[in-house]
């Protein structure tokens, strides 16, 4: 399960598409992590009872992901706007906090595999990850086309027409 490339997919479009107010932003990933969840719905064929144990748990593990990660953009951060000389030890420790990163992510998706066990079926837990994988490429490909056209939804999380995988 590679949360950690849908995440940092994630802010880079959020980024990309020039969501400069707090309230336009926070509206935007809000209908993301909407579209997201009946994406996840769909492909994993999820029933009413699943859907309400499965996403608290999702979430839950998604926010400790995004802190790591915000914690790593943190520190990359300090070192890329660092208008002195960055030291050998500093850029030292922000390749390994880079390292430990995915270390870290694994081990956070590892304490949740037994959670998602009781909730999902062995298919479903074959196909989440590869859900995931989906719901990244038509993010992908819709941010390309949308790129491409130069008109991107500026409040609104909407997929065009061709965009489905």
């Amino acid at each position: 399960m590679r949360r950690f490339a849908i995440l940092s997919l994630l802010m880079v479009l959020m980024s990309a598409l020039g969501l400069h107010a707090s309230g336009d932003r926070d509206k935007w990933f809000k209908e993301l992590r909407q579209y997201k969840k009946e994406f996840i719905i769909k492909e994993l064929e999820l029933s009413k009872e699943q859907q309400t144990k499965f996403f608290p748990v999702y979430y839950e593990m998604t926010r400790k992901i995004m802190k790591l990660n915000d914690d790593t953009r943190a520190l990359e951060k300090k070192i890329d706007t660092n208008k002195g000389a960055v030291s050998d030890i500093e850029y030292e420790k922000a390749a390994e906090a880079l390292l430990e990163l995915k270390a870290k992510e694994a081990k956070i998706e590892a304490e949740y595999y037994p959670k998602f066990k009781q909730i999902l079926t062995p298919k479903q837990m074959y196909k989440l990850p590869k859900a995931e994988k989906k719901f990244t490429r038509q993010l992908m490909k819709h941010h390309n086309k949308a790129k491409t056209v130069k008109k991107a939804p500026k409040t609104a999380f909407t997929l065009c027409d061709d965009c489905n995988a």
